[in-house]
């Protein structure tokens, strides 16, 4: 696309009046709660997904671009970086069955993507941030290279979709994290992080009040569990010694960054935890109240439309989704937007069944977790984002005792999802190898950010920079998860 034509959509995006938008988003809003009282977006079966969020690097492991669309190929979209792409799943039973489809489906989308996209020296990275600038600027160039045309600000390497463009133009666009601070003009500086978002499908809808409370009680403990970012391209951090850096190190940077980044400091926040609902209008209402950003009307629209494009700049950390079911049928599900890319995909399935898994048992046993106050549950949750299974979580086990050991917390953590593995059929050798790598984690206190951290802090020993010492760290991330990504786990490295 043409730079005028992009700047000329972006800002016809920002400056279009939303009152009409708004006023189509509240009448899709009103049905849509009316359906889900009528039972029409109940499923059958309780089903999961996945979305999976990867970058590119070159031969020598520093980030590169992807050389065309993404779209071309099944089950891929493009992110907002030229060096990223996401890659989905269909919606699978929860079930053995299940699982394993979604990890043959994300194995041969890795497969297709890298033969058809990338060069044979190209390979694709499963990660929380990257940290291996292009071999040709900084990563700060990167991220912040940009032109203007008529007023509008392009980011370089941005895709050019114009809502991309369009999110970061009110946004604050800034990184402030310990030791690393940066003030930037768009929202490409999100694209420093890389996710995976597993779905859970609520089988009555009526009962997402239910589920979804419990999601966010479980937000903080899976987050630690999960935790891959700490470390920066060493461009972005201030003049400080590398000990230090190390030191004040958030385990997950990414939960940080986008919210400094996609925040807007005089207005609500749209990257947050989620307060509770007490109805399914209440979850609708949030989204259909959440500031309007990139307005568009649409011709011939279906019942969810506007509703459907507005909820795609509702930014919760765990969301509501109602799908009216457009490519499939209706359901209303939950996604667990908190995670950073796993090391290998072995454990990024175990993610996904131990979602599942915790939301299966917890109401069906009406855990008394669910009396855990939500600001516990928000402290918890970025408390794990800064440190990690060192952090001081609470809990309310299956007796409903509270719990602030964290040996105790993630016992009972784990006995529930396997508990909810085995109601919905899983064989329990299987549930048990599904969960081992993440119970191994809460047991070792081995996260992927503490490995990270640790071998980055065992290169400052030996006397390298912390350039060196990042650089060092992260080709031996991509090194080992070469070795490992389709075959073992974390555990293995």
């Amino acid at each position: 696309m043409k730079e005028t034509e992009l700047a000329s959509q972006v800002d016809s995006l920002c400056t279009r009046d939303p009152t009409e938008f708004d006023h189509r988003v509240r009448e899709e809003a009103s049905w849509l709660v009316s359906a889900v009282e009528d039972g029409a977006f109940d499923s059958e079966l309780a089903t999961t997904g996945l979305e999976y969020e990867c970058y590119v690097v070159d031969r020598e492991n520093a980030l590169t671009t992807l050389p065309r669309c993404t779209d071309e190929i099944l089950g891929c979209e493009k992110e907002i970086g030229r060096h990223q792409i996401e890659f989905q799943s269909s919606p699978q039973p929860f079930s053995a069955a299940g699982l394993q489809t979604i990890e043959s489906e994300m194995r041969a989308r890795f497969e297709a993507a890298s033969e058809e996209l990338l060069d044979p020296e190209e390979r694709l990275v499963s990660d929380g941030f990257w940290t291996i600038s292009p071999q040709t600027e900084t990563g700060v160039e990167y991220l912040t290279d940009h032109t203007t045309t008529d007023d509008t600000v392009l980011a370089t390497n941005m895709c050019d979709t114009a809502r991309y463009h369009a999110q970061g133009q009110s946004a604050a666009t800034r990184i402030d994290a310990p030791n690393a601070t940066y003030e930037g003009k768009t929202a490409l500086l999100n694209s420093l992080t890389t996710s995976i978002q597993p779905h859970f499908v609520v089988e009555q809808a009526s009962e997402l009040p239910t589920y979804f409370r419990y999601a966010l009680r479980v937000a903080g403990p899976i987050l630690a569990l999960g935790v891959n970012s700490p470390l920066f391209p060493p461009a972005f951090y201030d003049d400080v010694d590398g000990e230090t850096i190390l030191d004040g190190a958030r385990m997950e940077n990414r939960i940080g960054v986008f919210e400094s980044v996609m925040n807007d400091e005089d207005g609500p926040a749209k990257v947050a935890f989620p307060e509770d609902i007490e109805s399914v209008g209440d979850a609708v209402e949030s989204i259909a109240s959440d500031p309007t950003i990139v307005p568009r009307l649409f011709e011939d629209p279906s019942a969810l439309t506007h509703f459907t494009h507005k909820h795609g700049c509702y930014w919760r950390w765990v969301r509501p989704v109602f799908d009216e079911g457009v490519m499939g049928e209706p359901n209303v599900r939950i996604e667990f937007r908190p995670l950073a890319g796993q090391p290998t995909l072995g454990d990024t399935i175990a993610f996904v069944g131990l979602f599942a898994g915790l939301l299966t048992d917890l109401a069906r046993r009406e855990h008394p977790v669910s009396r855990l106050d939500w600001a516990d549950a928000r402290r918890n949750f970025y408390a794990a984002a800064t440190d990690g299974l060192s952090a001081d979580l609470r809990w309310i086990d299956r007796s409903g005792d509270r719990v602030t050991d964290t040996d105790a917390l993630y016992a009972d953590l784990f006995a529930c999802a396997r508990a909810g593995l085995e109601t919905a059929g899983f064989d329990a050798d299987y549930a048990d190898d599904l969960l081992a790598p993440l119970e191994s984690r809460a047991r070792t206190r081995q996260t992927p950010a503490r490995w990270k951290l640790d071998q980055a802090r065992s290169r400052l020993d030996e006397g390298a920079s912390l350039d060196r010492a990042v650089r060092e760290t992260q080709r031996r991330y991509i090194r080992r998860q070469a070795a490992t990504f389709e075959t073992d786990r974390f555990t293995a490295w």
